[in-house]
C-alpha cells in the first residue's frame, strides 16, 4: 500500500471516529436535555402534589376546628334547652298564682262573711280550673279512677260498702296525675272490702 492510500484510510477513520465521537457527544446532549425536562417535569408534579397534599391538609383542620365549634354550640344549647325546658310550664303556672293573689286580696274587702265565703270559693275554683287547663296543655293528666288498677292507684286502706262491690274503689283521697305516658304520683284510694 502506498503512503497516499494509507493516509486516505487515516482520514477515513479519523472521519469516522470524529463522526462517532459527534453521535456520542450529540446522544448525550439530547439524553441530558430530555433528563432536564423529565427533571422538571417530576418537579412540577411534586410540587403540584405537595400544594394539592397542603390543600386537603387545610381543608380538613377547617373542617374539623368547624365541626368541634358546632360540637360546642350544640352542647351549650342542649344545657341551655335543659336549663329553660320547662320556661313555658312556668309561665302558664303564672296565671293561677295571680288568681290565688286576687282571692287573697278580695279578702280584706269590705263585704259580708258569706260574701267573702262565696268569693274565695268562686276564686279557689277558678284557681283549680286555671292549674288544670296549664296542666292539659303541657299533658299532665289527672288519673282516671273508674276501676281499680294498682299501676296508677294506691289503696290506703278498705272500707266496708253496700254501694260498691268488692275491690271498687270508693273514695278518692288524692288525685293522681299522669305526665304523657308516664305516672307522676298514683291517685291514693280507698277500696271497697
Amino acid at each position: 500500500m502506498d503512503k497516499k492510500e494509507k493516509i486516505q484510510e487515516e482520514n477515513i477513520e479519523q472521519e469516522e471516529q470524529t463522526s462517532s465521537e459527534a453521535q456520542n457527544e450529540q446522544t448525550t446532549q439530547e439524553t441530558e436535555v430530555v433528563e432536564d425536562k423529565y427533571e422538571n417535569i417530576a418537579e412540577e408534579y411534586k410540587a403540584e402534589m405537595e400544594a394539592k397534599v397542603k390543600e386537603a391538609e387545610d381543608k380538613y383542620l377547617r373542617t374539623h376546628a368547624e365541626f368541634e365549634n358546632i360540637k360546642k354550640r350544640l352542647e351549650r344549647e342542649k344545657y341551655s334547652a335543659i336549663d329553660y325546658a320547662s320556661e313555658k310550664f312556668a309561665k302558664d303556672l303564672l296565671a293561677p298564682i295571680d288568681a290565688l293573689e286576687m282571692a287573697l286580696q278580695s279578702a280584706n274587702a269590705d263585704i259580708s262573711a258569706e260574701q267573702q265565703l262565696e268569693k274565695l270559693k268562686e276564686g279557689i275554683e277558678l284557681t283549680i280550673k286555671s292549674f288544670l287547663s296549664a296542666f292539659e296543655k303541657h299533658n299532665i293528666n289527672i288519673v282516671e279512677t273508674d276501676t281499680f288498677d294498682p299501676e296508677f292507684h294506691n289503696a290506703v286502706m278498705k272500707v266496708d260498702s253496700d254501694n260498691h262491690t268488692e275491690g271498687d274503689i270508693v273514695q278518692v283521697m288524692q288525685k293522681g296525675y299522669t305526665f304523657k305516658d308516664r305516672l307522676l304520683r298514683p291517685a291514693m284510694v280507698s277500696i271497697a272490702n
